[in-house]
């Protein structure tokens, strides 16, 4: 799949298919809270070349050139290049990772893990807040267990954009008046989440190879960066073998239908060309 052919052999990149470990406790932290920051997902040594290769792949794929003040909420919240396993090969030993795919299958509690997409998202130095926003908004998918690993690539402090989560809200699903990232998002769940009195709670400080997963329904946002530096972050979304299409309900799911799940009949079991198998 991916043509780029990079100065540096992927072969040469570390493997990210040891096992990371977790406890039942950890398990159950995340059942309850709907998302679970974990520390050291990435060796130091493991994560730095890695983070070349995914720095490399999104300033060059990156399309969005215009000034931070002409932009959007959204446009303003960080710089986004999709699917990046696609057109460079070092990328591919990061978003197939058997070690990330591993503890998502622990945590969903399913067998079978499926890639939906990976997707970078760069935070530039004065970027805005990320409004607050369910992932699973632009998902075409029929389950409550999908999930998506955040990972800095870099140190970061909470205040270049580190995540803040409302803990519990993945227990109510989908919330019928939910949107797009946007000012209207940041306002309508801004009140939904002091009205349910969710506990909020923040990932903090994170070292580069530290990781955040959190379910799709869980109800997240990020400060806007005030330093100088640019929060580079890597997500990669996970969805359990047998997951069944739904009918698109938005045009954000009517393009991921189409893109990342080959149009596939609502009803069927999702598992498109982009969409491998990566546990076990």
């Amino acid at each position: 799949m991916p043509t780029e052919v990079s100065s540096q052999s992927a072969s040469e990149l570390p493997s990210l298919d040891s096992e990371y470990r977790l406890s039942q406790d950890q398990i159950e932290q995340y059942r309850r809270d709907g998302f679970i920051l974990l520390r050291g997902v990435c060796s130091p040594e493991e994560i730095r070349p890695y983070r070349d290769a995914i720095f490399d792949a999104t300033m060059g794929h990156n399309r969005e050139t215009r000034p931070l003040e002409e932009r959007d909420t959204y446009g303003k919240a960080f710089l986004q290049v999709m699917n990046l396993w696609t057109f460079d090969d070092r990328v591919c030993g990061f978003t197939l990772a058997k070690r990330f795919a591993r503890i998502a299958a622990q945590l969903m509690e399913v067998d079978r893990v499926r890639l939906y997409h990976d997707q970078a998202l760069f935070k530039e130095p004065g970027g805005g807040h990320t409004p607050w926003h369910q992932d699973q908004f632009y998902w075409p998918l029929t389950t409550d267990r999908a999930i998506t690993m955040w990972m800095p690539l870099v140190d970061i402090s909470e205040v270049m954009g580190s995540m803040t989560f409302a803990a519990g809200s993945q227990e109510n699903g989908f919330v019928p008046i939910s949107t797009e990232i946007s000012d209207a998002s940041e306002s309508y769940f801004d009140r939904y989440v002091r009205e349910k009195n969710y506990p909020l709670k923040t990932s903090g400080g994170m070292n580069a190879g530290d990781a955040t997963f959190h379910s799709g329904w869980t109800l997240h946002r990020a400060p806007g960066n005030v330093t100088d530096r640019v929060r580079e972050a890597m997500t990669i979304i996970y969805f359990p073998d047998g997951t069944p299409v739904a009918e698109p309900v938005n045009d954000f799911q009517r393009a991921d239908h189409k893109t990342w799940l080959d149009a596939i009949e609502p009803g069927l079991p999702a598992g498109g060309k982009l969409n491998p198998i990566l546990w076990p």
